[in-house]
């Protein structure tokens, strides 16, 4: 049976909606991870979504802004902050088209990851005044990106992939 577009719009929408409610839940809930220049925030796992669901992207977005505000974070902090959240899912989108092994997956999140390490910490200096270097904050702030997009997005790829989730969402 084929579903009609609007049937196929709404099922985007409500899985971008979903993807920014879980999102800002876990990054609400793992708060007390994120310290003052070091961000390990569990929801960026999510950031991997976007290879094989366009419509994660602005799930992700979203979701990042949500989770900024809910969390008390500056209104610096929730625009730019979710500005390099788009930016990393935009990319990962276009480099998960061109990766043809599953293997090399985690190439697809490096966006996330550089999006964030080159953005935040000016938010960080700027918008909360923290007095530490440009680089050492760089390297912190890729440091817990590697650790969530790429390590934790690794692995939520690989279960979906096993549980044969991938291109069926």
């Amino acid at each position: 049976m084929k579903r009609s577009k609007t049937s196929m719009g709404i099922a985007l929408m409500t899985r971008s909606a979903l993807i920014a409610a879980l999102y800002a839940t876990i990054a609400y809930l793992s708060a007390p991870l994120q310290f003052a220049f070091f961000q390990f925030r569990l929801s960026e796992a999510f950031c991997v979504l976007p290879i094989f669901m366009p419509e994660a992207i602005i799930g992700l977005t979203l979701g990042c802004a949500i989770a900024n505000y809910i969390t008390g974070a500056v209104v610096w902090d929730v625009i730019f902050g979710s500005l390099a959240t788009l930016i990393g899912a935009l990319l990962a989108r276009v480099i998960g088209k061109l990766i043809k092994s599953k293997k090399l997956i985690f190439l697809a999140t490096l966006p996330t990851v550089l999006a964030n390490a080159v953005i935040v910490p000016f938010v960080i200096r700027f918008a909360y005044g923290a007095t530490n270097g440009y680089w050492f904050l760089f390297a912190t702030v890729a440091v817990g990106e590697l650790a969530t997009a790429t390590i934790l997005g690794a692995l939520l790829y690989s279960v979906l992939d096993k549980r044969g989730l991938i291109g069926k969402l």
